[in-house]
């Protein structure tokens, strides 16, 4: 009997190690399974974050793990101490770091000196993170963020009521909403972009990138959107407090930013269509100044719109309150810088006048020869960072080669077609083929991007950033009606490529990552950092450009790291102590690729709080 019960004993315990064998050999397959496919609590944090609203204690529990933690490379135990960085005091909630309104006022105010970028040396700069206002929510998703947004976000009510008769803005409970109206645009945005529509082709996909200047809240950028154009819209921060925080509180491209003595941050021939509605800007000063800089910006055959003073004013110059004469000059100025830079006046109808730039480069350089205009000196039209604005116009040097002849295809074919500055050569050692390969890396990226962010197509992620664009092919990959991506090309970069950007039919802007962004805080939801870290670890610290992506990303927004494997080890112990949780995954092709990627999520706080609620 006892050897019966041993045997049976010794059978038990074999069933039960063989169990155990297995369970744990399932354990670990799922468990490799998991850490190759990248999948994990970072797909749980984007799904618990579509539930927007006032309970924002999705973010306290979580704890992303990373997956490399002794292979992805050696941290010096010196070095390995995580700062942790504080809250800034709930009066920096609106910092703008180069539009600081004190450090504005020490700048001269002619020609709008004091509206410009001015930075803060390093000494100056803020080593805390700056909290969102009490009560901050996640805006609603487009398009009902065009017309709504939530009070607390931006909780200034003056607008409504400086532009109470314009039908700009209105204060409803506890949100503000957007009737779609304007100085210029009574009867609303659209009615107004119809009027446009009757003279410039906006319907077809022949204009697709619009610039307007001196936007107010943007909302004829806001309207224009379901038009399929995208505009580039801005307006210095002023008087009227957060014009462009309300723009981009909606949902809606735009940065602070204002026509004075420096150059456009963005790049030549770039825009099919630019705008300005009673944007106060002095056209015809400084022998046209800002019209040449227009003229520079504008692709041949693009359309510049001007509504408002001095239009028609004869018939308005009383309700202006100006003098007939003053009125008088200044269209006559107008016109004759128009004619100087052969734009040709399509139309004038009440109050608005439309005119197009010349796609005939030969017969217009003639003219302006005869004229005896100043061309610029400079030979690259694109170089442009803190270079200052000359009453020149820029030569068009690439008139045979199709790039300025308007040789682009109607929006959405523009995305993957060649770009005119490809097809020429224009951009040294980027060659067709390397275009198109770059456009088929991008979607694999991105549709791995997918798999690690699930809710990346819901309508979550409306107002996006490319830190580090290149070719753009990452905005390409992601084009949505949903979305829109501020591509930024370092000044850095090795490559000019912002250019063709624009000829794809996406916006974007020069911008050196040592700075500030020209923008509120908490104005995107995702941002995308593709070897930006790489680019500037001999230029800047890592903890100024963190701390920069961390004021302007919103709370429980998310931002994609990609980059070699050192830089980001380091980047996520700096990370550490900003209230940010984070995960680090293998490349798409697998552990043996040394880049990998880095997802972070910022936590939900407010001002006055001493941890993440």
């Amino acid at each position: 009997m006892a050897n019966k019960f041993n045997s049976g004993d010794s059978r038990t315990r074999s069933s039960v190690s063989i169990f155990i064998v297995a369970g744990l050999c399932c354990f670990f397959y799922l468990l490799g399974a998991w850490q190759r496919s990248g999948f994990g609590k970072g797909d749980s944090i984007a799904l618990e974050m579509v539930k927007s609203g006032e309970n924002c204690n999705i973010l306290s529990n979580l704890n992303f793990e990373t997956h490399h933690g002794g292979e992805a490379g050696v941290i010096d135990e010196s070095d390995s101490k995580v700062t942790v960085y504080k809250p800034c005091h709930p009066r920096y909630a609106d910092y703008t770091p180069c539009q600081d309104q004190k450090r504005a006022m020490t700048f001269p105010r002619e020609n709008m000196i004091y509206r410009e970028r001015h930075c803060p040396s390093q000494e100056q700069k803020l080593h805390c993170l700056i909290p969102a206002p009490k009560g901050y929510v996640t805006p609603f998703p487009w398009p009902k963020s065009r017309d709504y947004v939530p009070y607390a976000n931006a909780p200034y009510k003056s607008l409504t009521v400086e532009k109470a008769i314009q039908n700009w803005i209105q204060y409803e409970g506890n949100v503000f909403r957007f009737p779609g109206g304007g100085t210029q645009f009574p009867q609303g945005a659209d009615k107004y972009i119809d009027q446009l529509a009757s003279v410039i082709p906006i319907e077809n996909g022949t204009v697709r990138t619009a610039l307007d200047t001196g936007c107010g809240v943007a909302s004829w950028g806001a309207y224009l959107w379901k038009r399929n154009v995208i505009a580039m819209s801005f307006a210095p921060r002023d008087s009227h407090e957060a014009q462009v925080q309300f723009a981009l509180e909606r949902g809606v491209p735009a940065v602070i930013g204002v026509l004075g003595t420096i150059k456009m941050p963005y790049p030549s021939r770039a825009f099919d269509m630019a705008h300005c509605s009673r944007c106060l800007i002095p056209w015809g000063v400084n022998d046209g100044l800002y019209m040449k800089e227009v003229d520079r910006v504008l692709r041949p055959g693009g359309y510049w719109v001007l509504s408002g003073p001095p239009i028609n004013w004869k018939t308005n110059y009383k309700a202006w309150q100006r003098p007939m004469e003053e009125l008088q000059e200044e269209q006559r100025k107008i016109e004759e810088v128009a004619k100087l830079l052969c734009w040709e006046k399509k139309s004038e109808n009440g109050e608005i006048a439309i005119w197009q730039k010349s796609m005939d480069i030969d017969s217009c350089r003639a003219a302006q020869e005869n004229a005896a205009a100043a061309f610029c000196k400079y030979e690259d039209a694109d170089d442009v960072w803190y270079k200052k604005m000359e009453p020149c116009i820029t030569r068009n040097n690439n008139a045979n080669s199709g790039e300025a002849s308007g040789d682009l295809k109607p929006f959405p074919k523009r995305l993957y077609a060649i770009p005119p500055r490809i097809a020429s050569g224009s951009i040294s050692g980027v060659s067709v083929e390397a275009y198109q390969e770059d456009n088929k890396q991008w979607k694999k990226h991105v549709n791995a991007y997918r798999k690690i962010n699930k809710i990346i197509d819901s309508g979550r992620y409306r107002n996006i950033m490319d830190m580090n664009a290149g070719l753009g092919g990452f905005a390409a990959a992601l084009q949505s009606p949903k979305m829109w991506v501020m591509n930024v090309v370092p000044t850095i970069a090795q490559k000019n490529t912002l250019g063709v950007i624009y000829e794809r039919g996406l916006i974007g802007i020069y911008h050196d990552w040592c700075e500030a962004f020209s923008t509120y805080p908490r104005t995107y939801d995702l941002i995308h950092a593709n070897g930006v870290f790489s680019l500037y670890k001999d230029k800047c610290d890592f903890e100024d450009i963190l701390l920069e992506m961390d004021r302007i990303l919103r709370p429980e927004g998310a931002v994609i790291f990609r980059d070699e494997v050192d830089v980001l080890v380091k980047v996520k112990k700096m990370i550490g102590g900003m209230r940010w949780d984070s995960k680090m995954m293998d490349h798409e092709d697998g552990p043996l690729v040394p880049e990998k990627i880095l997802v972070a999520v910022k936590q939900y706080w407010v001002g006055n709080s001493t941890s993440a609620q």
